[in-house]
């Protein structure tokens, strides 16, 4: 049925990689379409060696993209996460990396019209039900992937692009702290169970051994250390209103430490079961939330910025992002910079299914 390819935006979107398609070109039925995405990417197989996927959980991702389906935004977009070594295709999260790259996919792709030199598209994110605001370099009325912005993670400088979220508390979970609670203990660990766009339970890297310093291959080689910190997201999971996550890629795990390089805090974040190279847009954002917390352990460890920019710290650089408070403390909205990139455009070809 795919001899003769189907059309793929190959792009990097913030510090992650992802294959971007338009709806009308997948199957509409939801299991045929993930077989087949598992055969565009490779997978399960640890190498993803006969598909385009990176081996990666960061390079394992897909946006699916059409016309919006709503009056306030201009595209849909549904971010699957397809699982490096496991047949399993996830909707149950977002992801802001990826969704860099979905306001100039939509440009490219014709789904929404470039407007003079600088492009806003409204997002639906179709994960979450929220809406995002991205603004894309378009001079002369084309994409331009050419510009100054840095991000940590990735080499050079690229157009930025600025990504506005709005009513994002209890995207997945219903609400802000789906417990109640500013702190709650799971198997004897202090954890701030929070969803300000992504869950995620927030945690002392003490309270595991670890200074938070660790880079990422060290804390991949601890085997006792991710098998307790799965206990604890298995348990996380019922807690924030996710049911069993067993399969699923939420709630994030991640552990926080005092900044080192200037930041308001550190983090080492778990998607779910590898170590994150950075950290997740979105997950970012919860954790800037959650030192506003009183009673959460980011609350104990963080260097307050006076301006709602917050530097969150990752094993590869810090991630810049921004609470826009009222009066009262009460969030806003939040943002961040990313920067995207097309890969190449072409035709993508499955392995043959069987």
């Amino acid at each position: 049925m795919y001899e003769d390819g189907i059309a793929c935006l190959w792009m990097r979107g913030g510090t992650s990689k992802g294959a971007y398609f338009l709806a009308e070109h997948l199957p509409a039925d939801q299991h045929e379409r993930d077989a087949l995405l598992l055969r565009i990417m490779g997978s399960p197989d640890p190498r993803q060696i006969d598909g385009i996927g990176g081996a990666d959980p960061l390079t394992s991702k897909v946006a699916v993209l059409s016309s919006s389906s709503r009056d306030d935004a201009d595209v849909d977009y549904l971010f699957l996460q397809v699982f490096v070594d496991q047949a399993l295709v996830s909707d149950a999260q977002g992801c802001g990396n990826i969704l860099a790259g979905v306001g100039p996919a939509a440009i490219e792709r014709g789904l929404v019209a470039a407007q003079g030199d600088l492009t806003e598209v409204r997002i639906h994110m179709v994960n979450s039900g929220e809406v995002a605001v991205a603004k894309i370099a378009t001079p002369g009325g084309r994409v331009s992937y050419a510009g100054d912005a840095e991000i940590a993670g990735v080499p050079g400088r690229h157009a930025a692009v600025p990504l506005l979220f709005q009513n994002i508390a209890g995207s997945m979970c219903g609400a802000l702290l789906p417990t109640g609670n500013e702190m709650d203990a799971i198997d004897g660990v202090d954890a701030t169970l929070i969803d300000n766009g992504m869950p995620c339970v927030v945690m002392r890297a003490a309270d595991f051994g670890l200074s938070g310093t660790e880079t990422r291959q060290e804390i991949e080689a601890n085997e006792a250390l991710k098998l307790r910190i799965e206990a604890i997201r298995l348990k996380a999971g019922p807690m924030m209103n996710l049911g069993d996550v067993t399969t699923a890629s939420v709630p994030k795990m991640t552990l926080v430490s005092a900044a080192q390089n200037g930041g308001a805090i550190s983090t080492r974040s778990f998607i779910p079961h590898r170590v994150h190279a950075s950290v997740g847009v979105l997950a970012a954002i919860t954790v800037a939330t959650a030192t506003g917390l009183a009673s959460s352990p980011a609350a104990e460890m963080v260097a307050s910025p006076t301006d709602g920019r917050y530097l969150i710290e990752h094993p590869t650089g810090a991630m810049e992002v921004f609470l826009d408070t009222d009066a009262g403390g009460q969030i806003k909205a939040a943002g961040t910079v990313r920067t995207a990139r097309k890969l190449f455009d072409g035709r993508v070809f499955p392995a043959s299914a069987g």
